[in-house]
C-alpha cells in the first residue's frame, strides 16, 4: 500500500448519517478541542487553523451538536409558555412577540395552553414543562391563579408573569392598565360628558378590574356620579347585549367607555340598531387599538396597547433571570389614546 493511499485511509470519514467532531479534527489535522473552540466562536485559535477547521466543517457538512453542548452547560435554550384563552387579541399578540424575541435570542419556545385559569391547571402545565427541560417559564394569565405560595410550584425555575396582579412576588410585565383607563375616561370628561357608562370585562380578569377601578377613580375625582358597571366577557356578542341595555335605559348616558375593542364593536352595533348617531348622540371609547379599530363605523377612539413590547420585555427579563441577573419586580408598558371619530363633545340637549 502506498503512503498516499495510507493517508487517504486515515482521512476517510466512516459512513454515518452525520459527521462527528472527531471526523472534522482528522480532516483538518487538529485536535477535537480545537474544533470545539472554532465551533463555539472562541478567539484562541490561529486564523490559518480556524480557516482549515471551517473548511473541513463545510466539506463534511458538520453541524455542532448544540443540544449536547447546552446540556453540558446546564442549559436547554428553551422557554416554556403557559396561557389561557389564546383567542383574545392581547394573548395572541403577546405570544407572537415572545416567540419572535426568543427565537432571535437563540431560544425555542414550548406552548402549553390550559383549559381553565386555575391553580391546579397552571401547576400541571408547570410540571409538564419541567419534564420537557425548559430554562424558564412565561405565564400569560389575566385571571387570578392562586396565592404566591401556590405559584412556587415552578420549583426554582425563573418565572415571568404577564398581565397579572402586580402583588405577586415575581417579575410582572403588563400594560399600564390604570393609565389607559384614565386616559379614556378623562378624554370623555374633557369633551363635556358627565354621564359616562362603562362596559367592563369579566370579573375574573385582572386587567378588567384595573380598568374599572381607574374609571371609577377618575369619575369620583371629577365629582361625577359613578353608575353601576355593565359586565361583558370580551366578546362582541357581550358588547351587543350590554349596548342594548344602555339603549333601552330610561336615562341613557352621553358616553360609554368599553373595556376592549371587540365589545365596543357590539356596543356600536346596538346603538346603530337603536337609530342613535355616534358620536353626535353618544360617544364610545374602546381599549386595545386592534387592527380593525380604524375600520369600525365610525372609526373607534381607543387606548393603544403595545403588545409587542410586552412580549419583548417579558422575554428579555426572563433570559436575564435565566442568566442569573437581577430583574425588576414590575415592568409597566405605557399606553396612549388614539382619538378617531367615535367621540365628540357631549350633546347639549
Amino acid at each position: 500500500m502506498t503512503r498516499e493511499s495510507e493517508t487517504s485511509m486515515e482521512l476517510a470519514v466512516p459512513p454515518r448519517d452525520r459527521a462527528s467532531i472527531n471526523d472534522v479534527a482528522r480532516r483538518a489535522g487538529v485536535s477535537a478541542q480545537t474544533v470545539s473552540r472554532v465551533a463555539n466562536g472562541m478567539n484562541n485559535v490561529r486564523p490559518a487553523t480556524r480557516e482549515r477547521v471551517l473548511a473541513a466543517m463545510n466539506e463534511l457538512s458538520y453541524r455542532p451538536n448544540s443540544a449536547a453542548r447546552n446540556l453540558k452547560a446546564g442549559r436547554f435554550r428553551s422557554i416554556g409558555l403557559v396561557t389561557f384563552n389564546m383567542t383574545t387579541l392581547g394573548n395572541e399578540r403577546t405570544l407572537n412577540a415572545v416567540a419572535e424575541s426568543a427565537s432571535a435570542a437563540g431560544y425555542t419556545t414550548i406552548l402549553l395552553p390550559v383549559a381553565d385559569p386555575t391553580q391546579s391547571e397552571v401547576a400541571g402545565a408547570f410540571g409538564r414543562l419541567q419534564e420537557q427541560a425548559v430554562d424558564g417559564i412565561i405565564l400569560i394569565m389575566s385571571a387570578e391563579i392562586g396565592s404566591p405560595e401556590e405559584l412556587r410550584l415552578t420549583a426554582g425555575l425563573p418565572l415571568v408573569i404577564v398581565d397579572s396582579d402586580a402583588t405577586q412576588p415575581y417579575t410582572i410585565v403588563d400594560t399600564d392598565q390604570e393609565q389607559g383607563a384614565r386616559l379614556a375616561t378623562q378624554h370623555l370628561i374633557d369633551l363635556g360628558h358627565r354621564e359616562i357608562a362603562h362596559v367592563t370585562g369579566p370579573a375574573s380578569s385582572y386587567s378588567a378590574r384595573r380598568r374599572a377601578e381607574a374609571y371609577r377613580s377618575v369619575l369620583t375625582e371629577a365629582g361625577l356620579t359613578v353608575p353601576p358597571t355593565l359586565v361583558g366577557d370580551w366578546t362582541a356578542a357581550s358588547g351587543l347585549a350590554r349596548g342594548r341595555e344602555i339603549a333601552a335605559s330610561e336615562h341613557p348616558p352621553t358616553a360609554v367607555f368599553v373595556a376592549n375593542d371587540q365589545m365596543a364593536l357590539g356596543v356600536l352595533h346596538a346603538f346603530h340598531e337603536r337609530g342613535w348617531k355616534v358620536p353626535e348622540q353618544i360617544s364610545v371609547v374602546g381599549f386595545d387599538d386592534s387592527d380593525d379599530a380604524e375600520a369600525y363605523w365610525p372609526a373607534l377612539t381607543t387606548v393603544h396597547q403595545n403588545f409587542d413590547e410586552v412580549g419583548q420585555r417579558a422575554t428579555s427579563l426572563l433570559i436575564s433571570l435565566i442568566d442569573g441577573e437581577p430583574a425588576p419586580q414590575n415592568a409597566l408598558v405605557q399606553t396612549h389614546l388614539v382619538v378617531r371619530d367615535s367621540t365628540a363633545p357631549a350633546r347639549t340637549s
